[in-house]
């Protein structure tokens, strides 16, 4: 140790637990830690400190939540810690306008705290005194203050809840919302669709999802906001809806209209299209009454009544808060004690302690509870008011106290850093705060060596880099997790999911035992099996098929010391909004980029106008056209990107046609050179059967039928083009030859089974070349032979009349009768 007498100081210890206790004088006592040190600490301090890592990482505007992962150095055993982090671009906080006043929570209460589910760094806090923002984890802040004029003084002192949108900041005060925002300071009711009085509550989103499939066209909620009968949805632009009132619910729940249901609390679920509602249920209502549980799905616009009951006093207030689980799990908590609900509400009880009976009161000087941190590696801090703090594990059904940390005058509460790391936020009486890292990890390993509490296994690896995957149709997703535990006790990976049943799901389990150690990798497959092609309602079985679940991969026993608890992700089947086709060869950088006016002859076009058609071409839309010789055939090439890139090239069918009519085209392949054996349909086949509908949705994936089968379709002229393309089957675009033109085309998928996405792209094509013209020599020769042949029918007709005429100068042209004899 360098300087034993001054308060910050460095060791150097040889690995193993250090016991650490400091000398302190004054009335304050300080508790011994057990400081564990391993060996690749030198390392850790070796690589922070003398190389700088400078890493470029390609990211989209949602892609917000990262993960660096370590792998051991091959040398003195090294390796670099896990570390999660998001990146987010800063936000900007709401500026103090001279002249205005503060405003806070009621003299004496405990601080609130509210951040960004995604932006972790912005935190909004209220006091007794103020309230405080900051985008930075409070290295540097500002007030928050209001106009006057607006509020009375008492109004301004009486903040009972808030909350952090990206509206704004809402103050809930004497059961009015108002929302501080950039320019304004705004009462909300009836001219937003919200009540005028009577809110008993909001809340908002606890945890970051930054990618999700929803197929509701209105999009996903930011806040709920609850009266004692009403709920509120609120979303982005100060919009509200009513979602459902108890009336509703009462009939949903199938309860006597004449029993009292009053709303509870509301807290959005860990999914992230859920929410949950607590309610009130009681007959006569004067000593006792029920809280059940009901889930609504923003989606599916479903209501779920959960396994859920607890008896509690009448006046009980009862806050939730679910856990970063894919399956329902959440804790509530009174003033007194922690109620934990696990494994899809299917483990429940009341969190115990190793005395009081789980009562955190009486191990706490008769504090009561205050808040409750939870994060993303299943950590739960229980901070009581006089900022004595439990902690324990999801999963984990019993608390231990931790180390005494701060000064029982001082006001604080629990936030998260941009790490997601606990770290505490401290509120003087002077008006000013102060952040502080907690070493959460340090400080539970130092109780569990106190208690002897270890690990049930060695490690936990599996290969899931992400929080989200989508699966399109024909795709399957595998993902691998291995646990090692010491021989003969007996663990096992558990993989749980929550959503719809759409999904196949596959397991594979490769065991193996060496020196007294077991090793289970697990291996799990999902994937889906139906065929889209020729059914009765294509866009019914596609919705039936799509939808979001959550899926969890967890040891089958861990603890508190054990250092992640459970992998949560994401398995979305449907259509990727950023999957997007393309035309290999065309682009927008090659050709001069102006749109300009051309006309299509009205005989090239497919209804056969009465007038010619003045088409604008829009290079924005269009891209540059491809010039090609109109003797020159052409087959498009599809390639399919997503938001990371290229793909893959597209080798399914699909088909093209010409989006402002043209049909002065056609394809080099027949029906019976593609191997059809009933007649293939074709553009004017499906128009036929499909008049009231548009060009382009009339012939799709929805109602493909292959001509490959005497069972499908029928007998016909074979020896029509055949329409449809495909990587492979070298069918190619033929012009016409006798004048050029300007074709946009638009391109649609074709097979069923390739994509639950409508993929379409738009190319043009500019044809050129000489139209063939007659020969000088070749019309001089016929001119020479015409000649030739009427002077010699000329010839022959004077050589045969001359005849004529010669025989009948040197022969009467009437004879003369003669007599006749009379006998």
């Amino acid at each position: 140790m360098k300087n034993k007498r001054s308060p910050k100081t460095e060791l150097r210890c040889p690995p193993g637990i250090q016991i650490i206790k400091p000398i302190v004088t004054g009335p304050d006592l300080e508790e011994e830690r057990y400081l564990s040190v391993d060996s690749s600490h030198t390392c850790f301090l070796w690589y922070y400190k003398v190389m700088t890592w400078h890493i470029s990482v390609p990211m989209t505007a949602g892609d917000m939540l990262k993960e660096i992962r370590g792998n051991q150095v091959a040398f003195q055993d090294c390796f670099i810690a896990d570390f999660l982090f998001l990146l987010t671009v800063p936000l900007l906080t709401i500026p103090e306008i001279p002249g205005s006043l503060p405003i806070s929570s009621p003299r004496g209460s405990q601080l609130m705290a509210d951040w960004y589910d995604c932006v972790l760094s912005f935190v909004v806090v209220v006091a007794d005194m103020e309230t405080f923002q900051t985008n930075d984890s409070f290295r540097t802040w500002t007030r928050v203050r209001v106009p006057p004029n607006i509020l009375t003084d008492d109004e301004r002192h009486s903040v009972s809840d808030m909350n952090l949108s990206q509206d704004g900041i809402f103050f809930l005060i004497n059961g009015i919302l108002y929302v501080k925002s950039f320019h304004e300071f705004t009462r909300l009711g009836r001219n937003v669709d919200l009540p005028d009085g009577g809110i008993i509550g909001i809340t908002s989103r606890k945890w970051c999802w930054v990618r999700y499939l929803m197929k509701a066209k209105r999009g996903r909620s930011s806040m709920a906001i609850w009266t004692e009968n009403e709920v509120y949805l609120g979303y982005t632009g100060l919009k509200f809806v009513k979602i459902i009132t108890t009336e509703n619910l009462k009939k949903l729940l199938n309860i006597s209209p004449a029993t009292t249901l009053t709303i509870h609390n509301v807290e959005y679920t860990a999914h992230p299209l859920e929410l949950a509602l607590l309610l009130n249920y009681c007959v006569t209502c004067t000593v006792s009454k029920k809280v059940y549980l009901v889930i609504y799905n923003e989606d599916s616009k479903e209501w779920a009544h959960q396994d859920f009951a607890l008896d509690v006093a009448i006046d009980s207030f009862l806050i939730p808060r679910f856990l970063y689980s894919a399956m329902p799990e959440f804790i509530l908590w009174d003033k007194h004690r922690i109620y934990y609900y696990y494994h899809n509400l299917t483990i429940t009880g009341v969190l115990q302690t190793p005395t009081e009976s789980g009562n955190l009161s009486r191990l706490s000087d008769n504090s009561i509870i205050h808040d409750v941190f939870t994060d993303y590696f299943g950590n739960i801090v229980v901070k009581m008011e006089n900022n004595i703090m439990f902690y324990f594990k999801i999963n984990i059904r019993d608390a231990v106290k931790l180390h005494l940390w701060t000064n029982s005058t001082i006001k604080s509460v629990t936030s998260m850093n941009a790490w997601g790391q606990v770290y505490l936020i401290y509120v003087f009486e002077n008006g000013t705060i102060h952040p502080q890292e907690y070493p959460l990890k340090l400080e539970a390993e130092s109780i569990a060596f106190q208690r002897k509490e270890k690990c049930p296994y060695i490690a936990f690896h599996n290969n899931i880099f992400t929080v989200f995957y989508f699966l399109d149709k024909g795709q399957n997703l595998s993902v691998w997790a291995q646990i090692v535990y010491p021989e003969n006790v007996g663990l096992y990976i558990i993989v749980e999911s929550y959503g719809p049943k759409i999904l196949e799901q596959k397991e594979q389990v490769h065991y193996e035992i060496a020196s007294g150690y077991c090793t289970k990798t697990m291996t799990v497959t999902f994937s889906q099996n139906v065929n889209y092609e020729a059914v009765d309602d294509y866009f019914k079985l596609q919705h039936q098929n799509t939808g979001l679940l959550l899926v969890q991969i967890r040891p089958s026993e861990y603890a508190r010391t054990c250092p992640r608890s459970q992998n949560v992700f994401q398995v979305a089947v449907g259509c990727d909004g950023n999957k997007f086709i393309a035309v290999k060869g065309f682009n927008k950088k090659e050709c001069l980029r102006h749109d300009f006016i051309y006309i299509i002859e009205k005989s090239f076009l497919r209804n056969r106008p009465s007038k010619n058609l003045r088409v604008r071409y829009n290079w924005k839309e269009y891209g540059c056209p491809l010039r090609l010789d109109f003797r020159e055939k052409f087959h498009p090439l599809l390639q399919l990107y997503d938001d990371n890139g290229f793909v893959e090239d597209v080798g399914v069918n699909f088909i093209v046609w010409e989006i402002h009519g043209r049909d002065d085209y056609t394809f080099n392949n027949t029906m019976k050179k593609s191997g059809c054996l009933n007649e293939a349909q074709t553009w004017k086949s499906m128009t036929t059967l499909n008049k009231h509908l548009p060009l382009e949705d009339a012939w799709g994936p929805e109602n493909y039928k292959h001509c490959f089968s005497y069972a499908i379709g029928k007998p016909g002229d074979l020896n029509q083009p055949y329409e449809i393309i495909n990587k492979s089957n070298h069918n190619h675009l033929v012009w016409p030859v006798d004048h050029s033109g300007m074709y946009v085309f638009r391109v649609k998928i074709l097979d069923p089974n390739y994509s639950f996405c409508n993929l379409t792209a738009i190319f043009a094509i500019e044809t050129f070349g000489v139209i063939p013209s007659p020969s000088v020599y070749l019309v001089a020769s016929l001119l020479f032979l015409l000649t030739l042949l009427f002077f010699s029918v000329l010839v022959l007709s004077y050589f045969h009349y001359m005849r004529i005429y010669k025989r009948y100068i040197y022969a009467p042209l009437h004879k003369p009768e003669r007599k006749q004899k009379t006998n």
